[in-house]
């Protein structure tokens, strides 16, 4: 089940990010550089995505590089891209930006802080795969990332269902989860937050083009 909430997350933010490619005709200034940054994400986490999946060989250092690609992309950086009003017969971007800024500049900082995790989490391989005892206790990782796991699911779920400007965990997950709780999960479980990250927000704020 975990897998396949993985492989579901990956599908969604793959896909949502690739359709960048074909509005880039004609863009130009403040809405290309944002469509650039998108791409760069889009490509990191195809790469990320052929990991988790396991049809290339697991790398914890293209794991954090590419971490730090969208941590670069993310937060302010991503934000800064997004003046008021600055939309376009080619960009995606919804109004709704920024009469819900606060809600949108949460997701930015939301994929800020998982990108940091991830690269934080990347010696800890896949959740499948058996890792050493972090705690130095009866629990290993994958015993306390199994309960982690459990509830960034439901943070995913509520998310996905009920997005940041309303009532879903989201708003909370500051508290939830910082870097050092990140860094103790499975890559994977990890990349999984990030990617519902960015399908949630695609789906609030990126206008489908006919």
């Amino acid at each position: 089940m975990k897998k396949q909430t993985i492989l579901a997350g990956c599908v969604l933010a793959t896909s949502g990010l690739a359709t960048l490619a074909l509005a880039h005709g004609g863009a130009t200034g403040i809405v290309k550089e944002r469509m650039d940054g998108m791409m760069a994400m889009s490509e990191a986490i195809k790469s990320l995505s052929a990991m988790m999946r396991g049809d290339t060989e697991y790398d914890a250092n293209a794991v954090r590089e590419s971490a730090d690609v969208i941590k670069s992309h993310a937060g302010e950086a991503l934000t800064a891209l997004f003046p008021e009003g600055s939309v376009s017969d080619v960009s995606e971007a919804k109004s709704d930006i920024w009469s819900e800024w606060e809600t949108f500049s949460a997701y930015a900082n939301r994929l800020d802080v998982y990108a940091e995790g991830l690269a934080a989490a990347a010696d800890n391989g896949l959740m499948h795969e058996d890792r050493p005892s972090v705690t130095g206790g009866q629990s290993d990782m994958m015993g306390s990332s199994d309960n982690m796991m459990g509830g960034s699911t439901t943070m995913g779920a509520s998310m996905m269902g009920s997005g940041m400007g309303g009532n879903g965990m989201m708003g909370d997950a500051a508290t939830m989860m910082d870097t050092d709780q990140l860094a103790q999960m499975p890559a994977d479980g990890v990349f999984n937050m990030l990617t519902q990250t960015c399908s949630a927000c695609h789906t609030q704020f990126r206008a489908e083009k006919n």
